[in-house]
């Protein structure tokens, strides 16, 4: 069955100022009980906190998150991230972002696809399965095809995490693009996308001859929102990715314009029941 549940960059705020167990609580709390683990440093107390969610507030954790570059990798690490996907009871790891180095040309970006589908092999021992999560910048074509496509052919044994925001931001239709993977894709990132209105001193701004404020405000009017409270058609979306197979839904949202996350996740719980989406918990 299909879960809803939250993606923790958008609590890594709360999880800094709160802790990893109280900060869930409060997820907990607005309705939540499914989490894909990002931005948390896996040091042996996080790790010991994230059990303890498990265990007494009844959290599932759908995957946790890696990569194949830095100090501690799946290259370099690759028995701690199975023991702690395994601690958590999470089948996938998530590799969040292409490495920026892996963007310079279509052959970087092939070097990159093949070390996943290496790591995917070795993962698959363990009974974990490798995912990669897309950007706008996956949209880029190289020799004239998407960077993503490039990524997903390349290394067939990696899933693919859909994100509904930056698949629109880079130019296509969200609910096209799940269709296009299905079968690849086990968990979708709900993300809005809004349109700002651009504040009062803007329009001061130009009454006085200052069209500066405009031209900055212009280029921040894409904002991250709440699901529900932008432009997205997620009732489309989700039912896409229910068809499709997905296994999470994930609640994100990187910013929250004068908001705390918390809140922010209590409205998109709210719209996803008003949705029909309450039985997905």
């Amino acid at each position: 069955m299909t879960r809803i549940g939250v993606q923790c960059f958008t609590l890594r705020e709360e999880i800094a100022s709160r802790g990893v167990y109280d900060t869930f609580r409060a997820v907990r709390d607005i309705g939540y009980r499914t989490a894909e683990v990002s931005a948390v440093p896996m040091t042996k107390e996080h790790v010991a906190e994230l059990v303890r969610v498990r265990e007494e507030l009844g959290f599932e954790f759908a995957s946790i998150s890696g990569g194949l570059t830095g100090e501690e990798s799946l290259t370099t690490a690759f028995g701690k991230f199975v023991d702690d996907a395994q601690a958590l009871g999470a089948d996938m790891i998530r590799i969040g972002m292409l490495p920026a180095e892996s963007m310079r040309d279509p052959a970087a970006v092939a070097a990159f696809a093949d070390a996943c589908q290496e790591v995917a092999v070795r993962l698959a021992d363990h009974g974990i399965r490798l995912h990669y999560h897309n950007h706008h910048v996956d949209f880029a074509k190289y020799d004239g095809r998407y960077l993503l496509d490039v990524v997903a052919e390349r290394s067939p044994l990696v899933g693919l995490e859909i994100d509904a925001h930056w698949v629109q931001r880079g130019g296509l239709d969200p609910v096209r693009t799940l269709r296009k993977y299905a079968g690849r894709v086990s968990m979708v990132h709900l993300k809005d996308y809004r349109i700002a209105r651009l504040p009062d001193e803007v329009y001061a701004a130009l009454d006085a001859g200052d069209r500066e404020p405009w031209q900055e405000a212009m280029g921040r009017i894409v904002q991250f929102a709440e699901v529900g409270e932008g432009n997205l058609d997620f009732p489309s979306i989700i039912d896409t990715a229910v068809a499709i197979g997905a296994d999470h839904l994930l609640v994100e949202q990187d910013e929250w314009y004068g908001r705390t996350a918390l809140d922010c996740l209590a409205t998109s719980y709210r719209n996803l029941v008003a949705m029909g989406y309450g039985d997905l918990f």
